[in-house]
């Protein structure tokens, strides 16, 4: 079908603007290629009312998903999995002799025609959207290939003797660890784990911080999945003896993820991790990291600063790397410098010099921080202060007119302070230096489509650290701080309950949109302390402990986490459960 004809279609019922049509029909004669195909693999598309128009045009029956599960094994057999994808078709049910087929260009008859040989029957085309027919040929062939991997495998005790140039089976494992890439982009995994069990081999994702069991495969299998990935991520396949790392950079799902792959010997065989990192990744923004407008507004203050140090704080995993990078989201502009050492570079951000330390040649967080003097720059990002000397080049790259953000490894704001004096920094140094410690912890959003509400009980408020004497103003000024919830784009929060209808959390429940995990994506508490005269005077005080500094900034205002912890709660973002477990009992 040409051009005018699929663009008269279109045009005719108005399927898609008058002006992105143009474009495309533009790209199309550009390219050589047909418009149906430059439409389909456009971004922002509504490719679904595009497939529905041309189907209703040939009379094709549209259908918007496909029921992955009833779609027969013997069907998909005779089908290659490069045929399916390349022609978007995936035969999906044999009725009275007819196969259907679902066909994402219900105009392309050469990939039908091929099928009808194929399977020496009629083919009845049934048109359906091209992400979906994408997702289901991942998720049969992943089926079928997930089947003969859990099969037995002949030599499964003499795996160092299988030579990978004889392995018969190498397509099967290559379309197997593609589909782990696949599933998991899908489920928002953050890292991937294989490991070698007794018998089985073990796959693991990390979804919003939980590791969760998600594939198996026979033992017998280990030395090709993990020789894949080695030579995806350019390791030396015969090296098993030493840890490896490596990278990989794929298109999945029409964005781009970087891979970072690790991998180590163990008892049992190789073990790799691999931690995915969206190169197109939205969350990089303050406004969706869940401060309340307070909170928000004061980091925004800070940021704007033209010197002095702002340090984030949390363990690992804790998300400190994402709240720096929105904060040079926010101020990145082409009036600043902006330098960074990171370990390692995480994600790029364009207009903004970005250097991963070395330490085994010498390039540490120091030695970059001196370098940086040098290149004039108006912001600094240090990726952590682990010891005095960094700490003391920051100090003095802040009284020289530089603004320093940084990371500490201490469970609240207040022990930021003695960590800096226990490493070497003067007190007066610190007061004259810092600006403000912000604390964090990560805890799991409920999900929006299935969260139940309840009462509270009393031990649910006591659990949460509120202070018992004054519970009700408490409950209302946190109230109104959960009121001031900062989501950004994210799915908002449920309405806050009228006075007098009691209070109202949330629980987990479980549902088709959240793997019935009853949590989806995350989200952040915080603990913000300004360096104000208030605690300045606690932190010069010589007999000053955490205590103390925690005390003086509690009486300018600041929040503990679990308090905070306890605002998302009241705003229906997470449930008591998270926040207990993301906080310590010991920091009231």
């Amino acid at each position: 079908m040409d051009t005018g004809f699929v663009g008269d279609i279109l045009q005719r019922r108005g399927t898609i603007p008058a002006e992105r049509l143009e474009e495309a029909i533009a790209l199309s004669n550009e390219r050589g290629t047909p418009l149906t195909e430059v439409l389909l693999a456009s971004r922002g598309m509504d490719t679904s009312a595009i497939v529905q128009a041309l189907a209703d045009e040939v009379h094709v029956r549209f259908e918007p998903q496909i029921a992955v599960e009833s779609v027969p094994e013997s069907l998909i057999e005779r089908v290659p999995i490069t045929f399916a994808r390349q022609h978007h078709v995936l035969p999906i049910a044999e009725r009275d002799g007819v196969v259907h087929v679902a066909v994402a260009n219900p105009l392309d008859l050469l990939p039908l025609d091929d099928l009808r040989l194929v399977f020496d029957a009629p083919i009845e085309p049934v048109a359906v959207p091209p992400e979906a027919i994408d997702d289901a040929i991942n998720r049969v062939y992943e089926r079928k290939d997930e089947a003969g991997l859990a099969g037995d495998r002949e030599g499964d005790d003499g795996e160092e003797l299988i030579d990978l140039i004889d392995m018969t089976d190498e397509a099967p494992v290559i379309r197997w660890v593609n589909n782990l890439f696949f599933t998991s982009v899908s489920e928002r995994a953050s890292d991937i784990h294989i490991e070698p069990g007794e018998d089985r081999v073990i796959v693991r994702y990390r979804i919003d911080g939980k590791l969760v069991p998600r594939k198996e495969a026979n033992r017998g299998f280990l030395p090709s999945i993990v020789a894949r990935v080695k030579i995806e991520a350019g390791l030396n396949i015969a090296e098993k003896r030493l840890p490896q790392d490596g990278r990989i950079t794929k298109k999945i799902r029409g964005r781009l993820v970087d891979i970072r792959v690790s991998t180590i010997p163990t008892a049992r065989g190789e073990r790799v991790v691999m931690r995915l990192l969206d190169k197109e990744k939205v969350l990089l923004d303050l406004v969706d990291l869940g401060f309340a407008r307070a909170q928000l507004d004061g980091i925004e203050r800070l940021i704007t600063r033209p010197n002095g140090i702002i340090l984030v704080t949390g363990p690992t995993g804790s998300g400190k790397t994402t709240t720096l990078y929105g904060c040079l989201n926010k101020i990145n502009t082409p009036e600043k410098n902006i330098l960074t050492a990171e370990d390692p570079v995480e994600y790029e951000l364009a207009g903004i010099g970005q250097m991963q330390v070395k330490p085994k040649i010498g390039l540490t967080f120091a030695n970059a921080l001196r370098s940086f003097l040098r290149q004039d720059p108006d912001v600094i990002m240090v990726g952590e202060i682990r010891d005095q000397e960094t700490a003391d080049i920051a100090v003095h790259a802040s009284l020289t007119g530089h603004l320093v953000l940084s990371t500490l490894h201490t469970n609240d704001a207040p022990t930021a302070v003695t960590r800096l004096v226990e490493m070497g920094v003067e007190r007066y140094n610190i007061t004259s230096s810092v600006l403000g410690v912000l604390a964090q912890r990560l805890v799991r959003r409920l999900c929006p489509h299935c969260r139940i509400p309840y009462h509270p009980s009393q031990d649910d408020l006591n659990e949460l650290g509120l202070d018992t004497a004054h519970l009700e103003e408490t409950l209302r000024e946190l109230r109104r701080a959960a009121a001031t919830t900062v989501l950004g784009d994210s799915e908002p929060a449920p309405p806050l309950p009228e006075a007098g209808d009691g209070w109202t959390f949330y629980r987990p429940s479980g549902c088709e949109h959240c793997s019935s995990t009853g949590y989806r994506g995350r989200v952040g508490i915080f603990e913000l302390m300004y360096i104000d005269e208030g605690v300045r005077r606690a932190i010069l005080d010589p007999g000053a402990d955490a205590k103390s500094v925690q005390r003086a900034a509690r009486a300018q205002g600041m929040r503990l986490l679990r308090e905070d912890g306890a605002r998302q709660v009241i705003a229906g973002v997470t449930s008591v459960e998270e926040v207990l477990a993301a906080t310590q009992a010991g920091e009231q």
